[in-house]
């Protein structure tokens, strides 16, 4: 099993409704750096194709979820104002995901259970 395996990886892609980018663009930094304050983020970063923004995060178990979607719910909300969410996946092991089921259920994510990896 590899050392990463308790770690949950979240995969939200937004679409930003029309004329809202210059907004959705200015809320990055401040995610970013409410982020940066959270002991369990491994890494947090944005990503642009056109209209459709991509964030890419992991962290320590389902407990370092739960703390970022506690730190950032704001943020959040302000987000999906300006923008709608395409897709969530959440990646990890079946436990940690378990424990998100209650919290994340109600954005109907894609669930992709951890069976085997490598950790470096």
């Amino acid at each position: 099993m590899s050392e990463t395996s308790n770690v949950v990886s979240l995969h939200p892609y937004f679409k930003v409704h029309a004329g809202k980018l210059d907004s959705v663009r200015g809320l990055l930094p401040a995610f970013v750096e409410k982020t940066g304050r959270e002991k369990d983020c491994l890494y947090y970063d944005f990503t642009l194709d056109g209209d459709t923004v991509f964030c890419r995060e992991a962290y320590v178990g389902a407990e370092g979820v739960i703390a970022h979607l506690d730190n950032v719910g704001t943020l959040l909300d302000e987000m999906l104002k300006n923008s709608d969410l395409l897709r969530l996946e959440l990646h990890g092991p079946a436990a940690e995901l378990d424990k998100l089921r209650a919290r994340c259920g109600p954005l109907n994510p894609a669930w992709f259970v951890f069976q085997c990896g490598l950790g470096r």
